[in-house]
């Protein structure tokens, strides 16, 4: 058995198999639906949720998370307006961080269902709220001239590939052609009164700026976001308008934050299947990152390497592209929690390319 396989076998999955049909919900408690829609990337979905909810006197839905802004994803979303609704409108819309997948739609579906006597509110932490704004209005925002530097400072040097990344200068405005001008923020700790039930916020770093994570004790639900998947380890990166940050340690340190909820919580996950079993794949995560910066380690003994040098080190599969721009994010990551921590040295070569050697 394969070590991924015995991971998941340490999790529960109440739900088996069982997925949603497109443009249709599964039914989780009473009032908490799981919708499923696809993406055009090798991360090929992502999971939304309706929450029953009765706001400012008006009956309706709460909806958690949007999917990118594409023609198929409008259409599944009208399905669910006629099938899943039962006839009540959405009353706000919730979202965990400024990633495309999440927010890519809010725009839209505040639109869709403000009226002028009842606005739709995009509900989204202030970190967040003002990153995707950025990205939708800055020119070269997440591509461009500086990221190719950056990238070039970490070891990428391929010609090819660096002009690649020059010219994805309107990848984020793509996915999320325009923000709600205006917003509701969460804050960490915030209460919430969603559908008669209770729910908190509970902030995140190292995935996002700010990512909003919502539990709800009565339910025995955590609507995770990203923080916490099943069977993938969430993408941790330092971007090039944080060049120094320590954003693996600002992720560990923010899912350790779910530990104190009981072990049996139904954990609702952006990519994968509802589980069980918080606080095992919590340790998992730790463990996986802590092997890996190892062998980050051990790599750096033999020579000073740069990010793109230990990119085989934690990725054992071919990546195109596009993701190679995610690992090279997440090669520095590692990097930088063993020199931000005293076990690495970092040192700018002849090249301009960032190395690191043990201290």
């Amino acid at each position: 058995m394969s070590l991924a396989a015995e991971l998941e076998r340490a999790l529960h999955y109440p739900l088996g198999d069982q997925l949603p049909a497109p443009g249709c919900a599964v039914e989780l408690r009473p009032g908490v639906k799981w919708l499923r829609m696809g993406l055009p990337f090798a991360l090929d979905h992502i999971n939304l949720w309706l929450l029953r909810d009765r706001f400012q006197g008006r009956e309706g839905w709460t909806v958690v998370d949007c999917c990118i802004d594409r023609p198929e994803s409008r259409a599944l979303w009208q399905q669910v307006f006629e099938q899943e609704l039962e006839g009540l409108p959405v009353l706000r819309v919730l979202v965990t961080h400024m990633h495309p997948d999440h927010i890519g739609l809010a725009h839209w579906l505040c639109e869709r269902w403000s009226t002028p006597e009842h606005d739709c509110r995009l509900w989204i932490s202030g970190a967040d709220y003002q990153a995707a704004r950025y990205g939708c209005e800055v020119v070269n925002s997440f591509g461009g001239e500086r990221l190719a530097d950056y990238f070039r400072s970490h070891g990428m040097t391929d010609p090819g590939d660096l002009e690649q990344v020059r010219h994805r200068k309107s990848y984020y405005r793509g996915l999320v052609p325009a923000v709600p001008p205006q917003y509701a923020r969460l804050r960490d700790g915030q209460p919430l009164v969603i559908g008669g039930h209770a729910w908190r916020c509970i902030a995140g770093w190292g995935h996002a700026p700010e990512h909003m994570a919502l539990h709800c004790e009565a339910l025995g639900i955590l609507i995770s976001g990203d923080m916490v998947l099943p069977r993938i380890s969430t993408n941790v990166s330092v971007y090039e308008m944080e060049p120094e940050a320590d954003a693996l340690t600002l992720f560990l340190d923010s899912i350790d934050r779910f530990m104190p909820l009981p072990e049996d919580t139904l954990v609702l996950p952006s990519h994968g299947k509802p589980f069980q079993g918080l606080h095992t794949r919590i340790q998992q995560l730790h463990d996986h990152h802590r092997e890996r910066l190892v062998e980050v380690m051990q790599a750096a003994r033999e020579r000073p390497v740069s990010a793109y040098d230990v990119l085989p080190v934690l990725f054992r599969r071919p990546l195109d592209l596009h993701q190679t721009t995610f690992a090279l994010g997440e090669s520095v990551a590692h990097l930088h929690r063993l020199w931000h921590g005293g076990q690495l040295a970092r040192t700018r070569d002849a090249e301009g390319i960032w190395r690191f050697a043990p201290v």
